[in-house]
């Protein structure tokens, strides 16, 4: 991984922030099917391999964080010789005692090299600083590699919510204890 640096963004990283690409490739989806027997409902997902790579527009309008960054509880930035790489955008009060990682972004060039596992474990130690009990990750059920980054850092599959984004998308949830 290379020599990074996180730390509290400012507004002066903000122009740099928006300009990220926060789209991607996927091969592979999370798919939902829903079963209902008599009085009983089960949702499963299963890992789906696409017939072929699709570009995934990333849920939320990144031209907004300029005005989000004040929603956010917690906005860290990651940065490789001084230059912004990534972000993780983090919220309180979603749900009690959680850090709620809502936006994870790397720069393309950047992807796959371990920034985004430094900076959820940077989100964890801020929830920890805010009392947080546990912590949540959110991502859409084509974002395999969130997924298996997720599970790889010990996260474990907590729910979901059916057309949580504004373009309909499922939201997948990974959470993990703090204490």
């Amino acid at each position: 991984m290379p020599e990074i640096e996180i730390r509290p963004a400012t507004a002066a990283d903000l122009p740099v922030l928006v300009n990220f690409d926060p789209n991607y490739i996927s091969d592979y989806v999370w798919q939902m099917e829903i079963s209902a027997e008599d009085q009983q409902i089960g949702v499963n997902f299963r890992e789906i391999r696409l017939p072929r790579s699709v570009r995934v527009e990333y849920p939320r309008p990144i031209s907004k964080l300029a005005d989000e960054f004040t929603q956010y509880s917690g906005l860290l930035v990651a940065l490789l010789a001084a230059e912004p790489v990534a972000f993780a955008g983090l919220r309180l009060g979603v749900a009690p005692l959680t850090a709620w990682v809502s936006d994870l972004v790397v720069t393309r060039r950047m992807r796959r090299q371990g920034i985004g596992s430094a900076l959820v474990l940077a989100a964890e130690e801020w929830g920890l600083q805010h009392d947080c009990r546990n912590i949540v990750l959110e991502m859409q059920t084509k974002n395999y590699a969130a997924i298996h980054m997720a599970q790889k850092l010990g996260f474990d599959f907590c729910g979901y919510n059916d057309r949580y984004y504004a373009n309909h998308d499922i939201g997948l949830f990974f959470g993990k204890s703090l204490r």
